[in-house]
């Protein structure tokens, strides 16, 4: 089933799925001082980091629903939703970088590749080819806010499946990061 094409110069900016994606850049802050109380050590605490996360990751399926499913698509929805994408999960990484429950080379190796698509979607799109998010590009999302969500519950038999999780998703990250540039070869 396709999603209604929609008309974003008709659309107006103040919509609930624009709502709910400032509402989560602004909920950024939010989890990251949460996640951080007491050194990240304080059990309360980290369980309501996890909740914050798990909140703001629903945010992010909600608005892109409502946003289709009602015709609310915006150029303002367009950029401001994949930022406060990676804004929450850059800092949900560094968040557990600093409380020491998560390696600084899990962080760099996302980081290097969402940067790396990122920018190369920009130069993509000033040369007029849009270069949508692929299915292993959402799967890849999926892995890691569950990984991130089971590495916030301080719940010691979690330890293992929370490594499984998140490293599934740095093969999808790096992998769907070369497909990206394969693919692109091919149509150029």
């Amino acid at each position: 089933m396709t999603a209604p094409s929609a008309d974003t110069s008709r659309v107006s900016n103040w919509n609930l799925p624009n709502f709910l994606t400032v509402l989560r850049i602004l909920g950024v802050p939010v989890f990251l001082w949460v996640l951080l109380q007491e050194g990240g050590e304080a059990t309360n605490w980290r369980w309501w980091s996890f909740v914050v996360f798990a909140l703001l990751m629903a945010t992010d399926k909600l608005d892109g629903h409502l946003a289709r499913s009602r015709n609310l698509i915006t150029d303002f929805g367009k950029i401001a939703d994949p930022i406060a994408d990676k804004a929450l999960m850059l800092a949900a990484l560094i968040g557990m970088n600093i409380i020491d429950i998560l390696p600084w080379w899990v962080t760099v190796i996302i980081v290097i590749r969402e940067g790396g698509i990122t920018i190369w979607r920009m130069f993509a799109l000033r040369q007029g080819r849009v270069v949508p998010a692929s299915r292993g590009g959402k799967i890849k999302t999926v892995l890691q806010s569950v990984a991130v969500g089971l590495f916030l519950m301080p719940v010691d038999w979690l330890f293992w499946p929370s490594w499984i999780v998140m490293i599934a998703a740095i093969v999808v990250t790096v992998g769907t990061g070369i497909q990206y540039i394969v693919d692109a070869r091919k149509v150029s």
